[in-house]
């Protein structure tokens, strides 16, 4: 497999991280393809999202964490919590992942999410995705669960 900036494709690094889903997702900008790699970026903003507004000004939000490492990429086991990045790049993509290089659990997250030093798209699972209001009230509800369960508060 080729290198990308020093980082082998493929290339999983997985010594404290326990097994890795087969499937992970990462939701971001669109017209990728399979092969191509997602590198670390600033967070995107949407003009007119209060979420993003706040995050912009340093402010986490009950759906809208802060990102603490912008030198990493983030990849998640949920096809819906990814959707919703996707959803803030304005007809952003879904992607199916592969981490490539070191992988850590990520702890800033309420679902199953580790960062890694880039992904490599194994598939383009959706373009240009939107969210329903169905899909956000889901989301919401069950971001609102997990955050209740991390503050030991149960469901």
């Amino acid at each position: 497999m080729g290198a990308v900036m020093g980082v082998v494709m493929g290339a999983i690094a997985s010594a404290g991280v326990g097994d890795l889903p087969e499937r992970l997702f990462h939701g971001g900008v669109a017209g990728l393809e399979a092969g191509q790699l997602i590198l670390p970026h600033e967070p995107k903003y949407l003009d007119g999202c209060p979420d993003c507004e706040a995050n912009r000004r340093g402010e986490a939000t009950a759906i809208s964490p802060l990102t603490q490492h912008q030198d990493r990429v983030y990849v998640c086991s949920d096809a819906l919590y990814a959707r919703h990045y996707a959803s803030k790049w304005v007809l952003g993509d879904l992607y199916r992942v592969r981490p490539v290089g070191l992988v850590e659990v990520s702890d800033e997250d309420r679902f199953a999410t580790w960062k890694c030093e880039a992904a490599e798209v194994v598939a383009v699972v959706e373009r240009a995705v939107r969210m329903t209001d169905a899909e956000r009230r889901r989301l919401f509800r069950r971001w609102t669960v997990a955050d209740r369960v991390a503050a030991g508060f149960g469901r």
